[in-house]
């Protein structure tokens, strides 16, 4: 049963909502998104959810995650309700929802709560440091075993039990009957879009955008690929360690055009930045800065008396991995590549209904 959650407004204003109550609903946001589908008629259908307080119906939805944010919608509101916003911000929201743990929604609406965990993994990586003696051969050793050891346990921890809550709100609650073949057919559509986001060029004027958020997603992940699985920072592989160059260079480049972006605020993407936004983008751009330079400080060999680069990198590192990755706003790379699987699921138990209905009218 759904119920009314009067004070759901002001929880909202947590996560970074603004201009909600100037909607009229007339309906141009969702006639002019590129997205909106039947059975997805976003955004106006989450801004009248939030008006009404449906807490429960906003909880099982994933219209949100099929936002792509282009801006078009709010640029074009005759009311500045913000559209575009109210999905970031219900993205936002639903990321508390989905994590089993209650820390996202530490790390979403207290700053005092983030700079606290923030400051504590700084510290365990210094601890770890003075209890090697600060030695470079065994603190490297361990930033590698680290890394692996922490994709692991985030990934079997947080990250799939989220997915698996998230799975239950939006298709068991739901009751979504879809077919068992849609199953196993949406799983290469939800690899497809979520590596190459091909669904942005659907916004106008939005290929430089798309291009650049496919660089960093690829950037990314060779990058991770590369410290982790090829160990670049004690290879000798000359093709490795160029390759690591390249793709380490690629992420802080476009990254730190990312920061310039949101801080010109000329953009609806960018003007109502959540300070989780900023904290994604520019410790995504320190992890590729930090590492590349810890590589060209191995290379140069001054890395030994160098020691607190690595150090610096660590700690970036270790924020990004136990923090940021099963919190903060990298979660929406994984929810929306989930949200497409499972608009797959309801579009096929939607055809199903459809032609079930059609065979009683037949008959």
């Amino acid at each position: 049963m759904n119920t009314v959650d009067p004070k759901f407004k002001k929880k909202l204003q947590k996560y970074g909502l603004h201009g909600w109550n100037e909607c009229y609903h007339c309906g141009n946001c969702t006639a002019i998104c590129p997205h909106t589908e039947d059975g997805f008629l976003f955004p106006r259908k989450g801004i009248r959810n939030v008006q009404m307080g449906l807490k429960n119906t906003i909880q099982k939805n994933i219209d949100p995650w099929l936002c792509y944010y282009c801006g078009e919608c709010s640029e074009t509101c005759p009311r500045d309700a913000n559209p575009g916003e109210l999905m970031m911000v219900l993205r936002r929201y639903l990321t508390i929802v989905y994590d089993w743990t209650g820390l996202a929604k530490l790390f979403y609406t207290s700053r005092f709560a983030m700079i606290i965990g923030f400051l504590l993994v700084a510290a365990a990586i210094l601890g770890i440091g003075y209890y090697n003696e600060f030695n470079p051969e065994l603190i490297m050793e361990f930033g590698h075993k680290f890394e692996k050891l922490a994709i692991l346990s985030v990934a079997g921890l947080i990250l799939l039990p989220n997915l698996i809550r998230m799975f239950w709100f939006s298709i068991i609650k739901e009751k979504i009957k879809a077919l068992i073949s849609s199953y196993i057919t949406g799983i290469w559509d939800m690899i497809f879009q979520t590596f190459t986001q091909k669904k942005t060029l659907k916004c106008e004027d939005n290929t430089i955008r798309w291009f650049e958020h496919f660089l960093v997603v690829i950037g990314y992940l060779l990058l991770l690929f590369t410290t982790v699985f090829l160990n670049w920072f004690s290879t000798e592989n000359v093709f490795i360690i160029y390759g690591g160059y390249a793709v380490g260079a690629i992420t802080f480049i476009i990254t730190f055009d990312f920061i310039l972006k949101r801080s010109r605020r000329k953009s609806e993407i960018s003007k109502f930045s959540h300070y989780t936004d900023w904290i994604f983008v520019v410790w995504l751009f320190l992890m590729g800065l930090t590492a590349v330079l810890v590589r060209l400080f191995i290379d140069l060999g001054i890395i030994g008396t160098n020691l607190w680069l690595y150090l610096a990198h660590l700690i970036i590192l270790a924020q990004w991995a136990v923090l940021i990755v099963p919190f903060g706003k990298w979660t929406h790379f994984l929810y929306r590549a989930f949200a497409i699987y499972i608009a797959k699921l309801k579009k096929s138990a939607l055809n199903r209904q459809y032609k079930s209905q059609q065979a009683v009218v037949a008959a």
